[in-house]
């Protein structure tokens, strides 16, 4: 039974997440790279906070990992080092790549550590109260074993496949939202050109099939307000799209679309600058079109 994890990533996800399984019960020794944010957490939250991650999985039978790119996650991999012991289980939450990942299990496996990937999806505020989407790949041996440890974060646990297959369906899933974010964006832009009120706009698409995420959380909440500060970062998902568009090269998969949309969230991360909300995407359009959604005014 998995009882003592190291979690690595105590970030805007990251730090709900972890304070679930501390609520559940289990031993949680946090691991950050920001300097004194473990400290924080393990004095805010409770479990114990370590230096590095060496010092976080000496001794935990389950490692949670949950970094910005599959890059940092096999850098905290090489840095646990011999620490990162036989019968480990390691659960990679990170929205990551495919590739990175069966490569990550593949050097682990020799080790008698399984690997198993499991993104989430439903953001800051699911992750605060456990009702998140997990998407898991792995053996189903490993999928199980890890399963009381998901259910203290999620209440959808989908297992898609082999490992990497959580983060496919993790990207392609980012991807419809990154797409049809930016398309309703559009259609509020042109609506308001014409003499429609944007927020009435959105009232509308909600009752009907134009209806998504974002028009049901993010376009009044974040956009309308000006206040874009959903909790998910604008270069995050432009780099689950990048992840989905390696997901269609690998398979040969025509997608036109898609690249068209990972290209417009590239643009933004380039416009905007670091640092920004995904939600700010929307004053890339804005620019396009000349003004700005809800006051009417032109910006340069």
């Amino acid at each position: 039974m998995l009882s003592r994890i190291a979690f690595i990533g105590i970030g805007n996800m990251g730090w709900p997440m972890a304070a679930r399984l501390v609520g559940a019960g289990f031993e949680v020794v946090a691991c950050d790279a920001v300097p004194d944010r473990a400290g924080r957490f393990a004095g805010e939250v409770g479990g114990e906070a370590a230096a590095d991650a060496a010092a976080a999985v000496r001794g935990a039978n389950a490692v949670i990992t949950i970094l910005p790119t599959s890059k940092h996650v096999a850098e905290a991999v090489t840095a646990m080092g011999d620490a990162l012991a036989s019968g480990t289980l390691l659960i990679e939450m990170s929205s990551g790549s495919p590739t990175a990942t069966r490569g990550i299990a593949e050097s682990l496996a020799g080790r008698g550590v399984a690997v198993i990937d499991a993104p989430v999806s439903g953001g800051v505020p699911k992750a605060k109260t456990g009702e998140l989407a997990i998407m898991l790949g792995g053996e189903a041996a490993a999928v199980a074993r890890a399963e009381p440890v998901l259910r203290a974060m999620g209440t959808s646990l989908t297992h898609v496949g082999g490992v990497g297959a959580g983060q496919a369906m993790k990207a392609l899933n980012n991807l419809m939202g990154a797409a049809g974010f930016l398309i309703g964006i559009e259609a509020l832009l042109i609506g308001q050109r014409f003499g429609l009120d944007p927020a009435l706009m959105v009232d509308v698409l909600n009752a009907s099939t134009g209806m998504n995420s974002s028009t049901q959380r993010k376009f009044k909440q974040f956009v309308l307000s000006r206040r874009f500060d959903a909790g998910f970062g604008l270069e995050l998902m432009a780099k689950d799209c990048s992840v989905a568009m390696e997901v269609a090269r690998d398979t040969a998969t025509p997608a036109p679309f898609a690249a068209l949309c990972r290209e417009m969230w590239a643009s933004a991360v380039a416009l905007l600058g670091p640092g920004q909300d995904h939600t700010a995407m929307a004053q890339l359009s804005e620019r396009l079109a000349g003004e700005t959604l809800g006051g009417g005014n032109r910006v340069a």
